[in-house]
């Protein structure tokens, strides 16, 4: 199975609220953003432009807070 891709967050974040997802930040403090998804469970996320996430984390978001399987996360960040 192919690797997941360390991300800036701000590509984690376009990813996010793509389609299939559809996660909006509904209110936002800072760097600190609570998204929510008509489908998917309301995240808490720091999202600091210009860090980047390491790989286990991106796959920790999209599998573990998100829910999706770990192919269709890959399918949703092109890896």
């Amino acid at each position: 199975m192919p690797q997941f891709p360390s991300l800036k967050a701000r590509e984690l974040r376009r990813v996010l609220e793509r389609e299939p997802l559809g996660y909006s930040v509904e209110r936002q403090q800072g760097s600190h953003a609570t998204l929510k998804s008509a489908r998917y469970p309301e995240l808490h996320l720091a999202f600091h432009d210009g860090q980047t996430l390491a790989p286990g984390l991106v796959k920790k978001i999209l599998v573990k807070d998100v829910g999706i399987t770990e192919d269709a996360a890959l399918a949703l960040i092109g890896g």
